[in-house]
């Protein structure tokens, strides 16, 4: 199973290392303050905080992150990707497969996974919430936002993809013991057929 999910990641990493110029420039302008919103209004303290951004691409919200004072880390498959946020933002970057984490315990006040988690095979998810939740000090807040669907799996083009309804998904944030905070869908103001993303905030509990 392990091979099958590592086939899985590097065939949708390929293709992020090899359109990531295009990429940069098709998103760059993409409005996530929303988003970014509700990670850091739900975090509990004083700021700065420390941040992982994970999956940051090419780097555009790590830049905003660090621009409004906090300690802000990327982290992402794409080695491409990596090198292009090191040098847009600024910040400490780690080039890190979602499926092999390697993280700091108890290192971040929020995990920032914006457009990301959803390219993780269903099998491999619950080990990479749990690799989160190690991550986040007690009280740490983890954000998602994922395309949603009728939990449904499989390949669109050159990319892996999972689109999870709000119910299994919040199945699998609270098997990873995450206590849930509010979730909403994007774009806002839109009717629900016209609102693709499923963003939600979560909480790892205090003791």
């Amino acid at each position: 199973m392990s091979d099958d999910i590592d086939a899985i990641t590097r065939r949708t990493l390929a293709h992020y290392d090899s359109t990531a110029e295009q990429f940069f420039r098709g998103t760059l302008d993409h409005d996530v303050s929303q988003n970014i919103a509700a990670l850091l209004g739900a975090i509990e303290g004083e700021a700065p905080y420390t941040l992982l951004d994970l999956g940051c691409g090419p780097g555009r919200d790590l830049k905003t992150f660090s621009a409004l004072g906090h300690r802000a880390i990327g982290l992402d498959g794409s080695g491409e990707f990596a090198a292009m946020a090191r040098a847009y933002s600024g910040c400490e970057v780690w080039h890190q497969d979602f499926v092999h984490l390697d993280l700091p315990a108890g290192l971040f006040d929020g995990v920032y996974a914006n457009a990301v988690l959803f390219h993780v095979p269903s099998r491999a998810l619950p080990k990479v919430l749990d690799d989160l939740y190690a991550a986040l000090k007690p009280g740490g807040v983890l954000f998602c936002s994922n395309p949603r669907g009728d939990n449904q799996e499989g390949w669109n083009g050159p990319r892996y993809g999972s689109y999870y309804d709000v119910d299994t998904w919040q199945e699998y944030m609270t098997a990873a013991n995450f206590s849930p905070l509010h979730h909403y869908y994007r774009p806002e103001g839109l009717p629900r057929e016209q609102q693709p993303w499923l963003a939600s905030v979560w909480r790892k509990p205090v003791g």
